[in-house]
């Protein structure tokens, strides 16, 4: 095992942490580390690995936002909801450290909720908001944990 390996496999523990707590772009992170360590392997093997982590995180991507979002729709909540919930969700990413994101993007998702349809029936389209954001990371995180196996499985093969 190379110091190369070593520093790959720590950036891609970061990511997974900064997937649970969004204040590392953590896809990006095991991405970026993966490719590192593909450029230093420089063999056949180091860039099959690196395209299947690129594969997996993609399609990661892809599944985090349209599985929660089929849901959210499902349960009536609205895209303007959504995309209130977003800015504000941006908007708190750099105001709260660590946490702002997901507490931004709740109190967007619950004060349009609020002038939409109300107190009550807004605590309801919050919590589905709250359960489709844990579906997300949840998503997110499986695909940085199988990124993580397959690089693994890389530093062995190579």
């Amino acid at each position: 095992m190379t110091l190369v390996d070593v520093i790959a496999a720590l950036a891609i523990a970061i990511g997974l942490v900064g997937i649970i707590f969004p204040a590392l772009p953590g896809s990006l992170l095991i991405l970026a580390a993966a490719l590192v360590w593909a450029v230093q392997v420089d063999q056949g093997a180091g860039w099959v690995v690196f395209a299947v982590i690129t594969a997996l995180l993609a399609a990661g991507s892809i599944v985090k936002y349209t599985v929660p979002g089929k849901g959210m729709r499902r349960a009536g909540v609205p895209g303007s909801t959504l995309a209130l919930g977003a800015v504000l969700g941006v908007i708190g990413f750099f105001v709260i450290p660590v946490l702002g994101l997901v507490v931004g993007f709740v109190v967007g998702v619950y004060a349009a909720e609020v002038r939409r349809v109300g107190q009550v029936a807004a605590r309801r389209t919050t919590m589905t908001a709250l359960k489709a954001v844990g579906v997300s990371i949840l998503i997110e995180l499986a695909a940085g944990m199988l990124a993580a196996l397959t690089f693994a499985v890389g530093v062995v093969v190579t």
